[in-house]
């Protein structure tokens, strides 16, 4: 498996599996797609360009925006070439090996994970860069990590410590392998945060017990400035200004001088502060070594209607940009007992309820589609959505409601393959997911 020397793209048994996404046939494990469908391969069924509305797709259907979707990938990397930031956006977002490559194909350094399970998945399709942005104290995960690394020298594994007794673990179940284990030492984003070593003196505890294995290598400093509590812009740069000082402190006491290293990693960024961690990593002084900048955000790549919408960094540099919402979960009316009151056959099962209830954005019936002025979704069940709609609103049994969502990490989570639609309602891909 070769790698490509800027990007991290990759030839062989990766690109061949991304291949064959489209040789896997369609049938009874992928809702929403069309009955007659079944037995089609997935790149058949593409090559047909089925309408969405009347292509025989079932709802509820999740449907993923082409045009949103790539305006999204071109934005993120344009943000990141401007800022002079490495991307590694992080993939538990979507768990879509596609998605990864168009990722890495628009610029990206590589992808970001959480856990070993999605380094797998990453790996089967030929990811050559990870940053698990995670702690891995699992010998069975740690043992096969090391076999990845010594069987590739191309691949590229970066994962976070936070405690001494996570390095004697590490290093327990990686004595005998040939090449260390890159880690970054994870600064805590302030008392009552996630994970993360709280105070800069504990800080170099871990990094000292770094030191004395040869099965591990320090090679940088993270941690997620989501964490930190009641957030806002003055919170939120003085602890990227602890994460930064954590580097340069390091640096001076060569701490990072371990031979063979050719970069100091800094690495930072949810989707929420990105323009944080542009701002002060630019101000990151010359180190011993050239810095790898690393931004980690990941919701951008389908945005979202709710949360995502109301706290990106975009609101408050509009001049840069913005992010598109590529989703839209399409639902029918099944039932209208009242003239204040419907539901639709999508429910916790379909669609993102953990942050913010569905959006819905449009109607459409035989007629076309019109305006959803009036109705709003007020609850969900596992199957259906309660909907409640104002006086002389028309909804028949039948009319399919089309729902914004909150939350792109449980939106991707509950739909296995996943059309991806034109404007004018074409569906010219599939993503397929891995949770």
């Amino acid at each position: 498996m070769a790698a490509d020397s800027v990007s991290g793209t990759v030839s062989g048994t990766g690109a061949e599996r991304l291949a064959a996404l489209a040789d896997e046939r369609v049938d009874h494990r992928f809702k929403g797609l069309p009955p007659d469908a079944d037995g089609l391969t997935v790149g058949e069924l593409a090559a047909q360009r089925r309408n969405l509305f009347s292509g025989g797709f079932t709802t509820p259907v999740l449907a993923l925006s082409a045009e949103r979707l790539d305006h999204n990938l071109r934005l993120m990397e344009t943000y990141s070439v401007r800022h002079g930031l490495a991307f590694a956006p992080h993939g538990k977002t979507s768990m879509a090996p596609q998605l990864f490559q168009r990722q890495i194909e628009r610029g990206a350094w590589g992808i970001t994970l959480a856990v070993p399970h999605q380094v797998r998945v990453a790996r089967a399709f030929g990811v050559q860069r990870v940053f698990l942005a995670n702690e891995v104290v699992d010998a069975a995960a740690l043992k096969w990590v090391s076999s990845q690394l010594d069987a590739d020298p191309g691949f590229r594994f970066v994962c976070y410590v936070d405690s001494v007794r996570g390095v004697e673990l590490m290093d327990a179940a990686l004595r005998g392998a040939v090449r260390p284990v890159d880690v970054v030492v994870e600064l805590a984003a302030g008392e009552g945060a996630r994970t993360g070593v709280r105070t800069e003196a504990e800080c170099a505890a871990v990094a000292d017990a770094v030191a004395s294995v040869d099965t591990l290598r320090l090679v940088g400093v993270a941690g997620y400035e989501g964490e930190v509590p009641d957030a806002d812009s003055e919170r939120v740069r003085g602890w990227l200004r602890r994460l930064v000082a954590l580097a340069v402190d390091f640096d001076k006491d060569g701490r990072f001088g371990t031979a063979g290293l050719d970069e100091i990693v800094v690495s930072a960024g949810g989707s929420a502060w990105f323009d944080a961690v542009a701002d002060v990593f630019a101000g990151i002084p010359e180190l011993s070594l050239p810095v790898l900048k690393l931004l980690r955000s990941g919701a951008y790549v389908s945005h979202d209607d709710g949360h995502y919408r109301k706290i990106t960094p975009f609101n408050r540099v509009p001049e840069e940009g913005a992010l598109e919402p590529a989703f839209r979960l399409w639902a029918q009316v099944v039932s209208r007992p009242s003239a204040e009151q419907a539901f639709v056959n999508a429910g916790k099962r379909d669609a993102a309820y953990d942050l913010d209830l569905p959006e819905v954005q449009v109607l459409r019936s035989d007629a076309g589609e019109r305006s959803a002025d009036g109705v709003a979704v007020t609850g969900l069940s596992d199957q259906h959505a309660w909907i409640r709609t104002d006086e002389g609103v028309e909804l028949q049994v039948g009319d399919w409601v089309g729902m914004g969502l909150s939350h792109p990490c449980t939106s991707f989570d509950k739909w296995e393959l996943i059309p991806v639609v034109e404007q004018d309602g074409t569906v010219v891909d599939y993503i397929r997911t891995y949770f």
